[in-house]
């Protein structure tokens, strides 16, 4: 009955986030460009409304005991209106509009590490609450909460977008502002860039979620068998490396350029991650988390980068087309990595995170390459500036 259980949770989940990530894949590049006219606060206002109708058909289910299907509805809900990642895409397209381009990477830095604290509160202070009182009242926090942040963003949140305009919502234009970013032949070079930050943000997105969702299940097997107070001290850790990372990045700009901040961040998340794959005891454990302390702060830089290499008029789809692809990590990092640690077991149980540091190779090969590509380009208008010889 148990196994038949498990199968039916992992079913249901499984279908829940498809149908959540494939509504929401829609609305987030059809909310997100329309933000860019019309404002921000209307694409924090709907996302918060929906994750507020979510949780309350949440509670209708667990009250009145209902198929667990509803949940399903409650999910399409709040994709319709662009769940979580519309607040991430509207969220950082807001600091986009309200920073100039030397303060940015800090500053969403900044909004990295909020998503740290308030999931290291959520974590505590949920699983604690749940354990003493069931899991009916922590969601009519969550219900509170997104009313609260849908009231905040209505009337007390500064429009960011002056002047907004208003614009048709049901249009196609805005999904091929999305495509333009990408597609668009006049910028060619920042069209490549782009794709490449693209691709280093998924990978090193997609391992960030990945390992996370193996820590509990590593920390409770041999050898470590972690008891439930180890295992909030490692999500703790863990969700550290968030304001560790920011303290961090803050100090390393004083004397180095973002590239090079990103690359020590990469460094950490890699070494980290070897560490932990190979520990047997937890002093070895809590060693790697240490060592994970820079692990974030490669993904602001990347953010901010992809976020200069647009104009102020496009930073809506921009962070539209980026929460799209935070959407596709999370469940790419679910299928490889939970199918990788069980078949990985018979030899070498943190193999999982060892994979993941490998991965990581590649967006800090990207991210040196594009450095050094900007620096043989600004050599070569240089050269092309320079009086030759000839010229006296």
């Amino acid at each position: 009955l148990l196994q038949e259980v498990e199968a039916l949770v992992a079913r249901w989940n499984l279908c829940i986030n498809l149908g959540g990530f494939f509504v929401g894949l829609f609305s987030v590049t059809l909310f997100g460009p329309w933000s860019d006219s019309v404002g921000r606060r209307p694409a924090l206002v709907l996302p918060a409304v929906g994750m507020a109708l979510q949780a309350a058909v949440y509670l209708l289910v667990m009250y009145l005991q209902l198929h667990v299907a509803y949940f399903l509805l409650g999910r399409l809900l709040s994709g319709l209106l662009g769940d979580y990642n519309l607040i991430l895409a509207s969220c950082f397209a807001y600091v986009a509009d309200t920073s100039d381009k030397r303060a940015r990477t800090f500053r969403v830095a900044i909004l990295e590490a909020c998503l740290g604290v308030a999931g290291m509160l959520a974590s505590i202070g949920g699983g604690q609450w749940r354990k003493a009182q069931g899991y009916i009242n922590p969601f009519w926090l969550v219900l509170a909460a997104s009313l609260a942040a849908a009231l905040y963003a209505a009337f007390c949140l500064q429009e960011s977008v002056k002047p907004p305009k208003p614009a048709k919502l049901l249009t196609l234009s805005h999904y091929k502002a999305v495509y333009r970013l990408y597609a668009a032949p006049e910028r060619l070079s920042s069209r490549r860039k782009l794709a490449l930050y693209s691709l280093a943000f998924f990978l090193l997105v997609t391992v960030h979620f990945g390992a996370k969702d193996l820590f509990v299940l590593y920390e409770l097997g041999s050898p470590l068998c972690w008891a439930a107070d180890l295992i909030g001290y490692g999500s703790a850790a863990s969700y550290l490396a968030y304001l560790g990372s920011l303290g961090g990045l803050r100090l390393l700009q004083l004397c180095l350029e973002d590239t090079w901040v990103a690359e020590i961040g990469l460094i950490s998340n890699i070494s980290g991650l070897v560490v932990i794959s190979l520990a047997t005891t937890t002093p070895l454990m809590f060693t790697g988390y240490g060592i994970l302390f820079l692990s974030m702060a490669a993904t602001p830089v990347i953010r901010a980068k992809l976020s200069k290499l647009v104009s102020e008029t496009e930073q809506g789809a921009l962070f539209a087309s980026v929460a799209c692809v935070e959407g596709l990590c999370s469940l790419v990092a679910t299928a490889v990595f939970n199918s990788l640690y069980p078949a990985s077991l018979h030899f070498m149980r943190g193999f999982p995170f060892l994979f993941g540091a490998i991965i990581l190779l590649i967006p800090a090969a990207i991210i040196g390459w594009i450095e050094v590509w900007d620096s043989d380009q600004d050599y070569s208008h240089f050269s092309d500036a320079s009086p030759s010889p000839a010229d006296g």
